[in-house]
């Protein structure tokens, strides 16, 4: 089955006080290790920016399936980017994460590939993460029913398939810089 995938990388870094998509985890960056975990299933990885998209472009060009997109409503919070990044899913399935996932390993996706459902959700010690598995035929509800603020809001008011997995990463995103230096010194990373 081929599969797709919409990674949001569209935010300001407020609260890490610096652009944290560029931050360097042992020689690659924050953007480059969530991209890699998942590069060789999916189809297409749609990278949405916003604030500093120059930057994205720079560091993922190499990448010859990242499609990067420019999400001109980024301001307006994580929703407008993932609509935006929905709107060039092509295949039967997406992988939803935000970029600041770096440690999620392509057995995580495949776990969740195998899984049956029309949105699963990983789980570790009974806390939800990403990456998402969500079936493409929701993406018109999600952009058409004006009645979500938020995709969690929709998830929640479908039923979800949950799939526990044997790695905390999907729990390992960086909010604040003190994330990032707790990542660094994680044995999860392949240097």
């Amino acid at each position: 089955m081929a599969v797709d995938a919409v990674v949001l990388a569209a935010g300001l870094s407020s609260r890490v006080g610096t652009y944290k998509m560029a931050l360097d985890i042992h020689g690659k960056s924050v953007i480059e290790r969530c991209i890699e975990g998942m590069y060789d299933i999916c189809e297409n990885i749609i990278v949405v920016g916003g604030y500093k998209l120059e930057n994205i472009t720079t560091i993922l060009a190499k990448y010859e399936k990242v499609h990067v997109v420019f999400n001109k409503d980024y301001e307006l919070g994580m929703f407008s980017s993932v609509k935006e990044g929905i709107r060039h899913v092509k295949e039967e399935k997406f992988f939803f994460t935000p970029g600041d996932y770096p440690l999620v390993s392509i057995e995580v996706y495949e776990t969740l590939l195998r899984a049956s459902g029309e949105i699963i959700i990983p789980t570790y010690g009974d806390r939800n993460g990403h990456p998402i598995l969500i079936n493409s035929n929701y993406i018109s509800g999600i952009l058409e029913e004006n009645i979500y603020s938020n995709l969690r809001e929709f998830i929640v008011s479908k039923e979800v398939t949950k799939v526990e997995v044997n790695s905390n990463s999907i729990l390992m995103d960086i909010d604040t810089i003190e994330d990032y230096e707790e990542i660094l010194k994680s044995d999860i990373v392949e240097v």
